[in-house]
């Protein structure tokens, strides 16, 4: 159990368990001190700074590459004039496996550069091989040869709780190895437009630049998160800071091991925030946690458990969900081909739904059925998370009207489409002609199907 007492302005920690963060320490007169050092002294050397470094090429005056203006003035080869400069960047990262070297960091860190440089606390220094990404999670798997290495244990990021102690250790400002503590704000924070799936612990853990890729863990020394983002109205720390959960980043990572890249499923819904007033009209008691279940995907696994418009999803294997943002990102951390198992509830009735995980490019074939003129077409989600035209028979409207496998879906009728249950939508209400808009090898061009 933890007691806090404020001594001339100091919060001191005394812990009555075995938490090896609070081993007393004695100051000059043997009196005991609580010390966060036992602790930092296991997980300052598994936190790592990183420097990037990257060529950028200076464009030259276009005169400069007319031969005869350079003839005529005299001037060397353009070629040989044609300046570099080497640009370094900070940021900081987490040994997560002694015996591989595996560094988890974030993508932002290391985004666009040609060499990437891991400094460890001990003065040692190696140049990492960047293994994979996931940039809509801002997650990088780094690998070094150095050895001997030491890593931080994960914890399970679902236990963390808004109040708990949490200490912040990176490379802030380029200045060197800096800790900072403080506790959990909020959890779940979504909605701010950072990254593609964003469900974050809030810290007010002092968060600066530089610290990007950082670790946050508890007071037994578990790597509870990898510090991101800050929110910096005025340009520096403001004491909201915020680090991706390491449960999704471990996700990301065990998949980044595998496959080399991130593969993400689906269960074919579309979802939205419960609101006061879609409380009242499906007769939900006030202030009820859970998300809404807008639309249910025709042939989709999510169709073929049961589940229906208008069900209620409160959990995913127990864990509550409170918003559409943080269920995406709940969706996330689920390989394809993975069971969940969904707490619904219907008219009322509370149930539980165990849903396969499935493969994106396989949730919607659109034929006849749906609309006649793209009869032997299927669409899907490309690797890059973007709508395309997967297959297409040689007779048919779509491929008349010139479109091929391989075109990427920009819109509808003039309505914007960036995924499969948005095609579907507009398809369902669309009647008479279609006019698509396609991108192909960076151009777009419209297409009329009569």
């Amino acid at each position: 159990m933890l007691h806090r007492r404020f001594i001339t302005g100091f919060l001191l920690l005394v812990l009555s368990g075995g938490v090896t963060a609070a081993l007393p320490m004695t100051d000059s007169q043997g009196k005991p001190l609580p010390s966060l050092a036992p602790m930092l002294r296991d997980v300052n050397p598994a936190v790592v700074n990183i420097a990037t470094y990257s060529t950028t090429q200076y464009a030259n005056n276009p005169l400069l590459n007319d031969p005869f203006f350079r003839y005529f003035f005299d001037l060397p080869d353009a070629s040989s004039r044609s300046p570099q400069k080497q640009q370094r960047s900070a940021g900081s990262g987490v040994i997560v496996d002694a015996q591989q070297g595996i560094v988890l960091t974030n993508f932002h860190v290391i985004n666009g550069a040609d060499e990437v440089q891991v400094s460890l606390i001990d003065g040692r220094s190696a140049q990492a091989t960047v293994l994979g990404a996931d940039p809509d999670l801002d997650i990088a798997v780094l690998q070094i040869q150095a050895r001997p290495l030491q890593a931080v244990p994960l914890a399970d990021s679902n236990d963390v709780q808004v109040g708990d102690f949490v200490v912040a250790i990176g490379n802030p400002f380029g200045l060197g190895q800096t800790v900072t503590t403080g506790i959990v704000s909020a959890l779940g924070r979504s909605g701010l437009g950072i990254e593609g799936f964003e469900n974050f612990i809030q810290t007010d853990a002092s968060i600066n630049p530089g610290n990007s890729g950082g670790a946050l863990v508890n007071l037994n020394g578990e790597l509870v998160g990898i510090n991101t983002a800050i929110l910096a109205p005025s340009g520096g720390n403001v004491g909201i800071g915020f680090a991706i959960p390491i449960n999704m980043a471990k996700a990301s990572l065990n998949q980044i091991l595998r496959y080399g890249e991130v593969k993400r499923g689906q269960i074919g819904i579309s979802v939205q925030d419960l609101t006061p007033m879609l409380r009242e009209a499906f007769a939900l008691p006030p202030g009820q946690i859970g998300v809404l279940i807008a639309d249910v995907i025709q042939g989709s696994n999510a169709e073929q458990v049961g589940l229906q418009a208008g069900d209620i999803i409160l959990k995913i294997d127990g864990q509550p969900v409170i918003s559409a943002n943080q269920l995406r990102s709940l969706f996330a951390t689920y390989e394809i081909g993975k069971g969940m198992t969904l707490t619904v509830v219907r008219n009322g009735n509370e149930r539980a739904v165990k849903i396969l995980v499935e493969d994106p490019n396989q949730l919607l074939r659109l034929d006849d059925q749906l609309h006649p003129l793209l009869k032997g077409v299927t669409f899907a989600m490309n690797r890059d998370n973007r709508l395309q035209i997967d297959a297409m028979q040689p007779n048919s409207r779509a491929a008349y009207a010139g479109l091929r496998p391989g075109d990427i879906v920009l819109a509808v009728n003039q309505v914007s489409v960036k995924d499969l249950e948005q095609l579907q939508r507009v398809l369902a209400q669309a009647k008479g002609e279609l006019l698509i808009k396609i991108a192909r090898n960076n151009r777009a061009f419209y297409a009329v199907l009569r």
